[in-house]
């Protein structure tokens, strides 16, 4: 077999350099295409944002003449006097002239300006009395004097103004009565800081007669604010007719009411609980009462007390049984109350307290004997210790046990919020949450107290004052409605009285 010759040294090293530079050649080739490539793409980046600017220049030149145009427009109706569209020439109570020319934007007050003087002057809201017309009379349920109409008043104002319109529009002598409601507590409030504030005197330092001179005085001068702003809303009243809830017509009307009433035998005087307000001195509506709930122990500051006032809490505490029979354990959340307390209640089936039945537990602080009464309706056996104490001149479940046991009802509380004599030597005089504390230390002290515990309730504020409102037993007024109810229902039944839509009948059979 033959074999390759050999290659000469000197021949393989020329081949070896030939292809180097064959490389080298290809590298910089690569390399300029690449340049190439990123030049033409930095020239497209360029062109396009070239292209974009003339873009944007040529918009700016085609919206600058609107723009200006818009914003000249915008200057010139800014620079118009709406003073200019409401007739100035038109007297008080005449029709309204329009103007020459109409406003460029529209103007609420320059449109309604004039319309309603000479309506009322001209008396189209009036009603005659003589009319054999079928009457359709509204009356306007009357806005607190305190303030001011908010959105809901409007809603009202607008429904029965449109009512009232269509009624006198299709032949009916239509009245439409207005007023402003002396606002009780809250026209109270205002005018007694207004007292303070300006003479540092108190409605009691002035006496019933001029408190209520001095709130005449305050409706003539504040009250104007709602009957403008009625007018304002174009509503069609017979202002001939106005009232005031506390004028002297209204004033006779509702004595001579109650004084008829109670000859009637349909007013009779009780004793009821009712939300008492310590620092106004009087008894407060439940719409005026805010409820607060407290999930946990909180400390509140309550009108009158320098400190903040524990709340959220519930105290245990121990009446000794007579007889050498040991104690029983109650629990509250206004420890205080137990100066007033006339009865501890066990439910009948509980058998931890079979034996208690009929017996009595001994006050500690004055003595007196609280009877142990069964009461399946308000005692829970499952709930604490399955005792609860009563106390029924100061809570309204307390009050519906005292009046089904027939208990003693004890007031331990002044007007203004202090324990009274009926609270005891020791305590009397002490504001109520004050006594609170004295309380908790005087069982300490006799070995009484057993614990406090964080609790949910449930806190009655006043919405006024902001006090605690504290439930007390006062004298109150009541109307016997079993008459007056029969013969609303009847008038329903019998289609005298037709209540639109019908479903809702059943309300009216319900809440007589």
């Amino acid at each position: 077999m033959e074999k390759p010759a050999a290659q000469a040294p000197g021949k393989a090293a020329s081949e070896e350099k030939q292809l180097d530079d064959k490389e080298l050649e290809l590298e910089r080739e690569r390399k300029l295409k690449k340049e190439q490539k990123a030049r033409e793409k930095e020239e497209k980046k360029l062109k396009a944002k070239q292209k974009e600017t003339a873009r944007l220049q040529a918009q700016a030149t085609s919206d600058g003449p609107k723009k200006s145009e818009k914003k000249q427009k915008k200057k010139a109706a800014g620079d118009e006097n709406p003073e200019d569209f409401i007739d100035p020439e038109t007297p008080s109570g005449e029709k309204k002239s329009l103007a020459p020319q109409m406003a460029k934007q529209y103007s609420p007050s320059a449109v309604e300006k004039s319309w309603y003087s000479w309506w009322e002057s001209a008396g189209y809201f009036g009603a005659d009395p003589a009319s054999t017309k079928p009457p359709f009379v509204i009356v306007l349920p009357p806005p607190n004097v305190t303030g001011a109409l908010h959105i809901g008043h409007a809603l009202t104002v607008a429904i029965e103004d449109a009512m009232i319109r269509w009624r006198r529009m299709s032949g009916y002598n239509a009245l439409w009565v207005p007023g402003v409601d002396h606002a009780g507590i809250a026209t109270q409030v205002v005018v007694e800081k207004k007292l303070m504030r300006e003479r540092k005197l108190t409605r009691h330092d002035i006496g019933r007669d001029k408190f209520i001179s001095e709130v005449l005085k305050w409706k003539d001068q504040y009250g104007g604010t709602i009957l403008g702003q009625l007018r304002r809303l174009g509503a069609s009243l017979d202002w001939s007719r106005e009232c005031f809830t506390m004028d002297d017509q209204r004033s006779k009307a509702v004595t001579e009411a109650f004084v008829r009433l109670h000859k009637d035998g349909l007013i009779y005087r009780d004793y009821r609980l009712v939300n008492w307000d310590c620092t106004l001195l009087t008894a407060i509506s439940d719409i005026e009462v805010d409820h607060l709930e407290l999930k946990e122990e909180t400390m509140l500051k309550v009108p009158g007390y320098s400190s903040p006032v524990q709340f959220g809490v519930l105290i245990s505490f121990a009446y000794p049984l007579e007889e050498g029979l040991g104690e029983i354990i109650v629990a509250t959340t206004r420890i205080e109350t137990m100066l007033g307390d006339t009865a501890i209640a066990v439910h009948p089936e509980d058998k931890r307290y079979k034996h208690l039945h009929g017996k009595h537990a001994i006050h500690p602080f004055n003595g007196r004997k609280l009877k142990i009464i069964c009461d399946a309706v308000l005692v829970d056996p499952t709930f604490g210790t399955g005792a609860v104490k009563i106390t029924p001149a100061h809570d309204p479940n307390d009050f519906e046990v005292g009046k089904r046991h027939n208990l003693e009802f004890i007031n331990i509380f002044t007007d203004d919020g202090k324990i009274n004599s009926n609270g005891g030597a020791q305590f009397e005089g002490m504001p109520r949450f004050a006594a609170r504390v004295a309380v908790i230390d005087a069982l300490k002290e006799k070995g009484l107290y057993k614990d406090t515990k964080k609790n949910e309730m449930n806190l009655g504020i006043c919405s006024r004052s902001n006090d605690v409102v504290e439930p007390m037993i006062k004298p109150q007024w009541f109307v016997n409605c079993h008459t007056m109810a029969k013969a609303g229902l009847d008038a329903v039944r019998s289609k005298k009285i037709e209540i639109i839509p019908q479903q809702y009948e059943q309300d009216w059979y319900r809440m007589a």
